[in-house]
């Protein structure tokens, strides 16, 4: 029987606003590839990013665009040459990926030569607000044992000392999603070291990373938006110590376990990130959290309603996915 493909767009609305330098949504709008061949089918999600210059019509578009492929029998190693990487080959690597195991009658993590994975620590993610508001959602999540903090370029020190009071027992890692200069982040390193500040995530902007050659602060960087690929593993090299392995930048699965592993080689540490989406987005990703020194999957949590069945995400704990999730 001739393998067909669908796609279709799906908006899931957030419990809260989610503020970060570059903005706030509402809701999460996501695209959902599944790939049909008889009574099986394989879904991945992926989340188009405005960022990186995508729209949710054109990742539909350049889902729809490979159905001729798909009924030609198309697999991962020939999407990676077929498609660049990005939103719209992650969704179709990972429905292949999740077609493959339910046709073998196996596990994901058993056909990419992985161990079974068991719950990990996420971090739980507070968005940019007021001092006093960052705080009071700390106290909230004080018992998660990893928070995220999202900051903008202003009263960076007074928003974190304010979610430490709040959740003074809480591993803190920052994301300034470009919103820094040198100068900035040379001034408020050394007070998020003393604030208990584990990582800082992508201070400054993509394109300004020579900015950070000799540069040694007491914080460890990790390379987000400057690193989607295992070709820019050079240029991170001696600027950060940790690089944010996101499906959606590598374009799939299969190109995540590839920067995973190159990234570890060439000595970074690994994060696994995530966009806000659903269950069915974060599932793939777990397969990189075993090794991974962060794990930030706590996209479902923002919704206020997930994909059933989903993850079960308990006081900052994700477990596996079961099979009729994903893989």
């Amino acid at each position: 029987m001739t393998r067909r493909l669908f796609a279709r767009a799906e908006t899931w609305p957030l419990a809260r606003p989610f503020a970060i330098s570059r903005g706030t949504k509402t809701e999460a709008q996501v695209v959902v590839a599944e790939v049909a061949d008889g009574p099986r089918r394989g879904r991945g999600e992926c989340v188009p990013y405005a960022r990186y210059g995508e729209t949710v019509a054109q990742v539909l578009a350049d889902i729809e665009a490979m159905a001729g492929a798909v009924a030609g029998g198309l697999d991962r190693d020939a999407l990676r040459a077929a498609m660049p990487a990005g939103a719209a080959r992650n969704a179709l690597d990972c429905a292949l990926w999740d077609l493959e195991a339910k046709a073998a009658g196996r596990r994901a993590w058993d056909l990419a030569g992985l161990p079974a994975p068991g719950p990990v620590t996420t971090a739980e993610t507070i968005g940019v607000d007021t001092p006093a508001a960052m705080g009071a959602r700390a106290a909230e999540l004080a018992a998660r044992p990893l928070l995220k903090v999202k900051v903008d370029g202003a009263a960076v020190v007074e928003r974190l000392a304010a979610v430490r009071a709040g959740a003074p027992g809480a591993r803190l890692v920052v994301d300034a999603n470009e919103a820094w200069d040198l100068d900035l982040l040379r001034s408020v390193a050394g007070p998020l070291a003393d604030l208990g500040v584990e990582m800082i995530e992508q201070p400054l902007p993509a394109g300004a990373d020579g900015d950070l050659d000799g540069y040694a602060g007491p914080v460890v960087l990790c390379a987000d938006e400057s690193g989607h690929g295992v070709a820019d593993l050079d240029r991170l090299a001696g600027r950060y110590g940790m690089v944010n392995v996101k499906l959606d930048k590598t374009g799939g699965l299969t190109a995540a376990l590839d920067l995973a592993a190159a990234a570890r080689a060439a000595g970074l540490a690994v994060m696994v990130g995530c966009m806000v989406g659903t269950s069915l987005a974060m599932a793939p990703a777990l397969l990189l959290a075993a090794d991974a020194a962060v794990v930030d999957l706590d996209g479902p949590v923002f919704l206020s309603r997930d994909r059933a069945p989903g993850l079960v995400i308990d006081n900052g704990t994700i477990h596996p996915p079961p099979a009729d999730l994903w893989g």
